[in-house]
């Protein structure tokens, strides 16, 4: 007696299933490598948008790959095209997991080749990344041909239930990745969840199609199984599976870590940590001196301030970016009757500074975790010393170097306020700091910039300060009252002058064009 064809149906309907939920899950899992991508290459590469771009460059590249790969497989025997999933999901666990390996591996030889810095980021992005991404391309035509060929007389909904299953998988990737993977498990965990679900993919898959092929699924589970064992040897010999963080936040890779003090005046402040967020150092405290001062640029924002405000004066001071709070710490001590906001977007950070970096709570001390911008905008409170210390990779954030963010400091200045903020730049092609210094001549009648005597001899790039108020300051050098060896110069900076204009080009920066990163690496 013939089966009826109502028996027949959940048997595809199953496959049918499998095939939609498949091209959901890999879509998904494509992404959050893709966005804990630039988390991995953060602590190596720092995060600008060189990087971004070359992440989502390479991404898409082994997607396209992977597509038109997957595209000849789906031509092939339904079941022998079935049969591939097997070998391309195992293909993209160890490609995944591999990743973690690579970037151990390969981020010492590709930094230290001498390369410029985009195709440095081009070359170590491509290695780590473009495989997992190729293979992770393949499933979407082979499995929405397999779907179609199970009822042709649907296609046009096969093929709109597959098209929708890998862009909301996208989306699901994408949202959880940025708001709950890489928050709660960090990234090596992130990575390592990806290629687990990855494999029971390809488990069901070899189960599914065992006793048709039984060489073919038995060969490639085999020796995906195996591969990825000898990954998991591999990469607890290499560290791969330890993170280089000791707290990943929603922002940052953060570390804190011992370093020697100095010694001044005989005093013992031998007990000191450094700050790191992603690749750069940040802040440096001191334990038993807040006043010590050891990065020479922060000391130099303090001289500057100081040759403006006494120490009995009721200092009210905003910092755009918090770090370490190495001198927001400081000024709690040097001006008592101070008052210190800091607007630091990352709660993580303050969290850290105040369990590692010994900042102590205050009355005297109002953090805000929001972007300083959207702080300064919602709060009219006039200061003596707004600081911009906020950094993303070694560049200023676009949004706090432009023309509208300047003219909103300028408001929340008073008439002797000043702003100080800094600038990484090369030394010998400073387009970036000339930019900035221009763009704060719109507004404010003096603009200064500063510098360590001794970066002067390096021509490399170095840590400029700038300094825009009503009346220049009181000299034109300033010598460190802690460090003898240390001698900050006023440097000559008129941007109106026809020769730094033709040489440079210095722009005015605004919210509409403000090329941060390409002004820093034009050199």
């Amino acid at each position: 007696m013939p089966t009826s064809p109502a028996r027949q149906a959940p048997p595809v309907f199953n496959t049918y299933s499998l095939y939609v939920v498949t091209v959901l899950i890999t879509a998904a899992c494509g992404l959050i490598i893709e966005i804990v991508a630039g988390r991995m290459l953060a602590p190596y590469l720092g995060m600008s948008i060189y990087t971004w771009t070359a992440i989502i460059a390479v991404v898409l590249a082994g997607f396209s790959v992977g597509h038109w790969v997957g595209g000849l497989i789906a031509e092939w025997p339904a079941d022998r095209a079935e049969v591939s999933m097997v070998w391309i999901l195992l293909g993209a666990a160890i490609s995944a997991a591999a990743s973690l390996i690579l970037i151990r591996l390969l981020s010492g030889p590709i930094l230290s080749a001498g390369l410029s810095p985009v195709p440095t980021i081009i070359l170590l992005t491509f290695a780590l990344f473009f495989a997992p991404s190729f293979f992770v391309g393949i499933p979407s035509p082979v499995l929405t041909k397999l779907a179609i060929e199970l009822n042709p007389e649907r296609t046009g909904r096969r093929l709109g239930a597959m098209y929708a299953a890998g862009a909301l998988g996208s989306i699901f990737g994408t949202l959880a990745a940025g708001y709950i993977f890489i928050s709660w498990l960090g990234t090596i965990n992130t990575v390592l969840v990806v290629t687990a679900t990855y494999f029971l993919l390809g488990s069901v898959y070899f189960f599914k199609t065992f006793d048709r092929s039984n060489k073919k699924a038995l060969i490639g589970f085999g020796t995906g199984l195996l591969v990825l064992c000898a990954i998991g040897l591999m990469g607890g010999q290499v560290h791969a599976f330890t993170s280089n963080c000791m707290k990943e936040s929603q922002y940052y890779c953060i570390r804190v870590v011992d370093i020697e003090g100095p010694e001044t005046a005989g005093a013992d402040y031998s007990e000191a940590r450094l700050m790191i967020l992603d690749h750069l150092g940040h802040s440096m405290s001191v334990k038993s001196g807040p006043e010590i001062l050891m990065a020479s640029y922060v000391e130099l924002q303090h001289v500057l301030v100081r040759d403006r405000f006494e120490r009995n004066a009721g200092l009210n001071a905003f910092f755009i970016g918090g770090g370490g709070y190495t001198l927001p710490r400081a000024w709690l001590k040097h001006y008592p009757s101070g008052r210190m906001r800091v607007s630091e977007v990352d709660p993580e950070v303050t969290a850290l500074a105040k369990g590692m970096m010994w900042l102590t709570s205050s009355e005297k001390l109002d953090i805000v975790h929001a972007d300083a911008r959207t702080t300064l905008q919602r709060r009219p409170e006039k200061y003596d010393v707004i600081i911009g210390d906020a950094f993303h990779d070694i560049s200023v954030p676009q949004h706090l170097v432009t023309q509208e963010f300047f003219s909103l400091v300028q408001k929340r200045l008073k008439a002797d306020g000043i702003y100080i903020m800094n600038v990484v730049d090369h030394l010998s092609r400073p387009r970036l700091l000339l930019s900035v210094v221009k763009t704060l001549a719109e507004l404010f009648p003096v603009v200064e910039v500063w510098i360590d005597t001794d970066h002067l001899r390096t021509g490399g790039r170095e840590t400029f300060i700038v300094m825009a108020g009503a009346k220049p300051s009181s000299n034109s050098q300033f010598r460190s009252t802690q460090f003898e060896e240390r001698v900050w110069l006023r440097l000559k900076t008129d941007v109106n002058d026809a020769k730094t204009i033709a040489a440079l080009k210095p722009i005015v920066l605004t919210d509409d064009f403000a090329p941060v990163d390409r002004l820093i690496g034009d050199h």
